[in-house]
């Protein structure tokens, strides 16, 4: 019934629009949207994103593109639509759009758009182009050593950005195929003003919203290009324990494969470069390797470059062949075709599918081919997108969560998460660059580097390594890589004992916000928010906000501004200039000084230390330390408050899930309300009961709330009852111990002056 009066509605609104333009009247629509004026078709997807499409013969266009996947308005958006003789004016609570639909395509002269920004009226025309672009990522740092140009992003002080998908290939029943030549222009105009926030949200409107990643990414990394054996990996994993660093993925790089390839293309002057047979002599038992590491939970993924395919020398290729069933007697050995359903399909069934049974967790797709195979064959498409997307959807079995690691391949491919940014070359100046890339790069959906941290070329200066891993600490992910060289290892017990130390804490550290790190992972995807997020993006209307490049959000409560500078004296102490927002205090994670908000302070870090500062007045939820961080189940749960202003209450959400599976998808995650309130002289923090459930989750958990800067009470109770607390030097602050309980059972502790 409903369906049938939607239907009746939108007819005689055509009925009464047909009447309108006969007669010449003023009229305001009934709200049809999209709108089709003759050739044109204008759709709000949200009040902050308009589409504008013209087609000859109107054969407009509703399958998807690498970017555009959901042409729908999302709910709630609302347009007021009124009409004039051929004149269109819609208007949402974000903008105006004028249309003369005088039967051309858009241009200058038939559109106008109009917003307020800043108490004023802004007007946009199809000429206009971005003066003031808060930027974007790039598709790699390969051999790059200082700042190059980067892409716009989707956030600009001009209130506005335009994405023009106009004649990219369309993606359907698996493959990409040429656009309709009738399809003139398609256009997605984002009018936000400094509402950076609502933009985003309308990225993930038309293009998808970023996916939950595989918990384990997150973690810890090592990585180096290097020949090593059987043997050499587990003496790498001991390491980590013996030197007491946590460690989650291991990345085995080019040289787990034979490089005895005798055709193909190559790459570095060796037909060595693509490989799928285990390279025996170094690794003999590779599922026995595999399995072993799995069961300490450590996630293995392989180095991969695809683009000569399996050639005749791979001990898979005949099956690949009779699987593919070509003749290649007639055709020869099948060139790498991206573009071919058939063919990936075989591709990933011979190329991968030996290695994921023996316990391969993920590919690292390494496509660097680009000056020999520019665009899949047969479209207008980059191989990186596309490859991209087949990689990531490939992942996606048995309910596994998906998960690609690749360079950055444009608007959409936020969708195939986690992006490697390439080979960069180590030096301050690099370090610096990426501070601000990794910042600037969630602006266009690209929310999770995974960094060659020290630089994947030369970077031997231990101060330099140290900081750029204190710069990890406030990541996507902590993954250290590096080019073959005697030197060039990055186990960090290596670079010096007053160096390891600091790269210690910072691992440790790491491991212990596991739990705020992976809510705010999940705020990327409810909301998307980048992990590293500009100031301004939290502070649009505070000017200081955009003038600090080397300052970011990670996640809501913590606050990063990483030296990339070397420092002075026996200690390398480097005095940073932060500048801290306004609302509410700000307290180092090193040592716990208070620095106010809405001010510019000088601070003084040594080697140990990182200038790294959480909001006051908010629980942090954090974990004790564990050496497989992503995996080891939260029976503890530790609530760092540091002081909130009188008269603040707060809430933060704990998201946890099963980390691995797509069962989020299915509402099967648990959340739970971690609440700080500061009442003249009682300070009270409120965990909720957990509210959710999923396989694998804790029954019971004990908490241990921590205020630092808390030093004295006269009364401490833990649900309306008196309770025991004492002082931590390691925090300087009040530690409250609550032993282990129902996870669905609330808990106050209070704590009087």
């Amino acid at each position: 019934m409903k369906n049938k009066l939607i239907t009746e509605k939108k007819d005689m609104n055509r009925i009464l629009t047909a009447i309108a333009l006969m007669a010449g009247w003023a009229m305001t629509a009934w709200g049809d949207n999209p709108t089709v004026a003759g050739n044109s078709r204008i759709t709000f997807i949200t009040d902050n994103l308009v589409r504008l499409e013209y087609a000859e013969d109107g054969k407009f266009l509703d399958d998807s593109t690498l970017f555009a996947v959901n042409h729908t308005p999302a709910a709630g958006t609302d347009v007021k639509t009124e009409r004039e003789g051929r004149k269109y004016i819609f208007t949402t609570k974000a903008m105006r759009v004028e249309y003369d639909a005088d039967g051309m395509p858009f241009g200058q002269n038939n559109l106008k758009v109009t917003w307020m920004q800043d108490g004023k009226q802004k007007r946009w025309r199809l000429s206009d182009e971005q003066r003031r672009n808060l930027h974007g990522p790039v598709v790699t740092l390969d051999a790059v050593g200082e700042p190059i140009e980067r892409m716009e992003g989707l956030l600009s002080r001009d209130g506005w950005y335009m994405i023009n998908d106009t004649g990219k290939d369309v993606v359907k029943d698996g493959r990409l195929n040429y656009r309709d030549r009738k399809h003139v222009q398609d256009l997605y105009l984002f009018v936000y003003g400094k509402d950076y926030k609502s933009a985003l949200k309308s990225l993930g409107a038309v293009s998808g919203k970023v996916p939950m990643t595989p918990k384990y990414v997150h973690g810890s990394w090592y990585c180096r290009w290097w020949a090593y054996t059987a043997d050499d990996y587990r003496e790498i994993v001991a390491g980590y324990k013996e030197h007491d660093f946590p460690m989650d993925v291991l990345v085995f790089d080019m040289d787990w494969h034979r490089k005895d390839g005798k055709i193909g293309t190559g790459h570095a002057s060796t037909r060595g470069w693509t490989g799928y047979s285990w390279n025996k002599d170094l690794i003999p038992d590779p599922e026995g390797l595999l399995q072993e590491l799995r069961s300490q939970n450590i996630y293995v993924t392989l180095n991969d470059h695809p683009h000569d395919g399996i050639r005749p020398h791979e001990d898979m290729y005949d099956a690949f062949i009779a699987d593919l069933g070509v003749d290649t007697v007639l055709t020869g050995v099948p060139v790498f075709d991206a573009g071919n359903p058939e063919y990936m399909r075989a591709f990933f069934k011979h190329a991968h599918g030996e290695s994921e049974r023996m316990g391969v967790a993920f590919w690292w797709q390494d496509w660097q081919q680009d000056y020999a195979f520019p665009i899949v064959r047969g479209t207008t498409t980059k191989h990186v997108p596309w490859l991209n997307k087949l990689y990531y959807d490939d992942s996606r079995k048995d309910n596994k969560r998906g998960i690609g690691f690749a360079r950055w391949g444009g608007w959409g491919d936020h969708r195939h998460p986690i992006q490697f940014s390439g080979d960069a070359v180590g030096n301050w100046t690099m370090l610096n660059f990426e501070i601000d890339l990794t910042t600037s790069s969630g602006n266009a959906g690209c929310f999770y580097w995974a960094h060659d941290i020290g630089g994947f070329y030369d970077g031997l200066d231990k101060e330099l390594y140290t900081r750029w891993t204190q710069f990890g600490l406030l990541n996507s992910s902590l993954r250290i890589h590096s080019v073959t060289g005697e030197n060039m290892d990055r186990r960090p017990w290596l670079w010096g004992e007053r160096e390891e130390n600091a790269m210690r804490r910072v691992y440790h550290l790491r491991s212990e916000l596991m739990p705020y790190i992976y809510s705010s992972v999940r705020e990327c995807h409810e909301d998307m928010l980048p992990l590293n997020r500009g100031l301004y993006i939290e502070y649009p209307d505070d000017e200081e906000s955009y003038k600090r490049p080397g300052q970011f959000m990670f996640g809501d409560l913590i606050l990063g501004a990483p030296v990339a500078e070397a420092g002075e004296g026996a200690d390398m102490t480097v005095e940073k200039e932060v500048y801290f927002p306004g609302g509410q205090d700000w307290y180092s994670l090193f040592n716990g000084r208070r620095y106010a908000g809405g001010s510019t302070q000088i601070v003084s870090t040594p080697l140990e230390e990182s200038p790294v500062f959480v909001k006051g007045g908010w629980a942090l939820p954090m974990q004790p330390y564990s050496e497989r961080m992503a995996s080891t189940p939260l029976e503890e749960l530790r609530v760092r408050c540091y002081p909130g202003t009188p008269g603040c209450e707060n809430v933060y959400t704990l998201y946890e899930d099963d980390g691995l599976t797509e069962d989020y998808k299915r509402g099967r995650y648990a959340k739970t309300a971690l609440t700080y309130r500061k009442d003249g002289d009682v300070t009270e923090v409120r965990i909720g009961g957990c509210d959710g459930e999923y396989d694998g989750q804790p029954r019971k958990r004990s908490y241990r709330v921590e205020l630092p800067g808390v030093k004295t009470a006269s009364r401490v109770e833990v649900n309306g009852k008196r309770a025991k607390w004492r002082y931590d030097g390691e925090i300087d602050g009040m530690v409250i111990e609550v032993r282990s309980t129902d996870i669905r059972r609330p808990v106050s502790v209070r704590v009087r002056d």
